[in-house]
């Protein structure tokens, strides 16, 4: 269960300026619910060129709405050079803090914002640039290089927590770890563990762990989460919950993702496979 601030709790059970303005100055759109993260964002600017008004329409959890509504409070009264300065960091700062598996959200609310006033100035959206290094989000190396620079990321898990790379099917991890080292010179993200054999009790304990530390972390950000049912063997069975039950994509999840994870970790002859 995430800690969440009572400034969190309040912007999430009580959001402020939810909808869409008339005639924007600035729309800025980010994320996909295909990701399970979307955000738009509207202002509109005074007759002192100062943002009168900001609301947001977002499809995601309690950090998404929690950080968008944050967000328009904090633009408010603002030049758009004063709004541009905002960083993620300040949102989450806004709300006491946010846990550090969701600062993704406080990262979408400031996307938002920058594309916002792009739109407002007239330029062209920049293009994707750099090399796609994350295929199930669609993270570039150049928003893995600006995320570690800026918050000072040194492990694959805070890439993950902050712009979700690496969240999926974990093949580009080899390449966020590079780009980690590039930054910091050689530290290590995930503790290596040695294949080796395992007794009946061990295999189990080391799944369990997994599970807990790498998986469920995972799929809950965007509202899925696994149990462990039973391990005969080499063969694990488990239960898919939230959003993650209802998936059409749950399949590739299990066996690319949750399959791969367990063998990585744990021993390269483990099956996975769903108890209904």
């Amino acid at each position: 269960m995430w800690e969440y601030t009572e400034k969190t709790k309040d912007h999430f059970l009580n959001p402020r300026n939810v909808g869409v303005i008339n005639e924007p100055d600035g729309i800025g759109e980010v994320g996909s619910l295909a990701c399970g993260d979307a955000l738009k964002l509207t202002f509109k600017l005074g007759k002192d060129r100062r943002i009168a008004d900001a609301k947001f329409q977002t499809f995601g959890c309690a950090s998404a709405i929690a950080s968008s509504s944050a967000l328009t409070e904090m633009m408010k009264g603002l030049t758009l050079e004063d709004a541009g300065k905002i960083t993620n960091e300040d949102i989450a700062d806004y709300l006491g803090g946010l846990p550090k598996e969701k600062m993704h959200c406080s990262v979408m609310g400031r996307d938002a914002l920058e594309k916002a006033i792009t739109y407002y100035r007239g330029e062209s959206e920049k293009k994707v640039e750099g090399e796609i290094i994350c295929e199930c989000f669609g993270v570039t190396d150049l928003e893995i290089k600006r995320a570690v620079t800026e918050n000072a990321l040194k492990t694959i898990e805070d890439v993950t927590d902050y712009i979700k790379a690496g969240g999926g099917c974990g093949k580009c991890h080899e390449k966020i770890q590079a780009i980690i080292d590039q930054q910091f010179g050689g530290i290590q993200i995930l503790p290596s563990m040695k294949k080796k054999v395992l007794t009946n009790i061990q295999k189990i304990k080391l799944i369990e762990e997994t599970l807990i530390r790498e998986i469920q972390p995972a799929l809950a950000k965007d509202g899925g989460n696994i149990e462990l049912v039973d391990v005969d063997g080499d063969k694990v069975t488990v239960k898919l919950r939230g959003t993650c039950a209802t998936c059409s994509k749950s399949q590739i999840t299990l066996k690319n993702y949750v399959e791969t994870k367990l063998r990585e970790l744990v021993s390269d002859s483990l099956e996975v496979q769903e108890v209904n």
